[in-house]
């Protein structure tokens, strides 16, 4: 199979940026062949992957940005026609075969006053996006999250909509199983973007555990400590803010992990900790709640009590059973697209027929 992939960065700089890494590196060790088509390639190529990096371009404003991209892989495709090869977008273009949505619509818009939807940006980002899931013959959603929103703000293209092929998680550190002292224990937060990941919440979660046991901690990975020291005012001890981490050594030292976002497309930090046997509570904003399973944790609504959200996490911390290993690869995901691929194959469109 010949599959050519749409990224504006190719390399692992970033979550969607990451999935395309992977995928497409795990597409070339399955034999296919892979061509990717970005801005800017920010690794050394890997091997068996041709890239074709285009040139940076000003990032402001967003939505002309996007367009100008689009743009230029239009010309690029014309330039260099590959009749035969399938398209899979990971951007808003209009020439592929295959996108896939890594992140909540923009339609979402659309339910703002009126108002507050006269501007320009917002109209070329709906038409983009509306474009992008037009020309796509299948739509792959990366959580059952992103499915539905896909579905309720575009039900004209719901017939597209693939099951969810969600990210894959690499095998790395293992919690071993142990059972933390009554009065204390570890929870542990991770997410740069703090506000919208639920830290405030998080924090009163903690915060009315230490009632019952006065030595738990909670850490915080991700955000800079000065960003939300505030949020600890007036306590004694009892928190660490780790900052910004590249490894995930941290996760053997959580007794579960606290995920309480208000919207999370997928969270890889869900996974990384079943992955690493650590037990987590969740919201069921989260894209990943579809993988928790009863003995990986436990997912509550958005709108639960915190009384909810506090004896959730007592209930983790007092278990006596070890997390099993949460196990889906990268090498699946391109399984799963490659499956995707076979009746999208093309038999040889030009980027006329692609763009008509």
């Amino acid at each position: 199979m010949e599959i050519i992939h749409i990224v504006r960065r190719y390399g692992p700089v970033g979550g969607s940026e990451r999935y395309v890494w992977e995928l497409t590196r795990e597409l070339a060790a399955l034999g296919h062949r892979v061509m990717v088509v970005c801005e800017r390639c920010d690794v050394t190529h890997p091997a068996g992957i041709e890239v074709h990096a285009l040139g940076t371009m000003v990032y402001r404003p967003r939505w002309l940005y996007y367009w100008r991209f689009s743009r230029r892989v239009d010309r690029w495709l014309a330039a260099h026609p590959h009749p035969g090869w399938l398209i899979h977008s990971h951007e808003r273009v209009g020439v592929h075969h295959v996108s896939t949505f890594h992140g909540p619509p923009f339609a979402s818009v659309r339910e703002r006053p009126w108002w507050k939807k006269l501007s320009l940006r917002i109209w070329a980002q709906l038409y983009l996006e509306r474009r992008e899931l037009d020309r796509a013959q299948a739509i792959i959603p990366n959580s059952e999250v992103i499915r539905g929103l896909l579905a309720r703000y575009y039900p004209e293209y719901a017939h597209k909509l693939t099951s969810p092929v969600v990210p894959g998680v690499a095998p790395g550190v293992l919690r071993p199983f142990r059972h933390p002292m009554a009065d204390g224990g570890v929870i542990g937060f991770v997410g740069k973007e703090w506000q919208r990941k639920g830290l405030s919440l998080a924090v009163d979660i903690a915060a009315h555990l230490r009632r019952k046991r006065p030595q738990l901690e909670i850490w915080v990975v991700g955000p800079r400590p000065d960003e939300i020291e505030h949020l600890f005012a007036g306590w004694q001890g009892g928190f660490r803010l780790l900052g910004w981490r590249t490894d995930a050594d941290h996760l053997r030292d959580f007794d579960v992990l606290l995920h309480p976002a208000r919207a999370e497309p997928y969270g890889m930090v869900i996974s990384e900790a079943m992955a690493a046997c650590v037990p987590v509570v969740v919201s069921d904003a989260c894209g990943a709640a579809a993988q928790v399973g009863a003995e990986s944790g436990v997912v509550l609504p958005l709108g639960a009590e915190l009384s909810q959200w506090v004896q959730a996490v007592e209930r983790q911390l007092q278990r006596s059973d070890p997390v099993p290993a949460f196990r889906h690869g990268w090498s699946e995901v391109a399984q799963e697209c490659v499956e995707i691929y076979r009746p999208q194959l093309p038999n040889g469109p030009t980027l006329s027929d692609r763009r008509s």
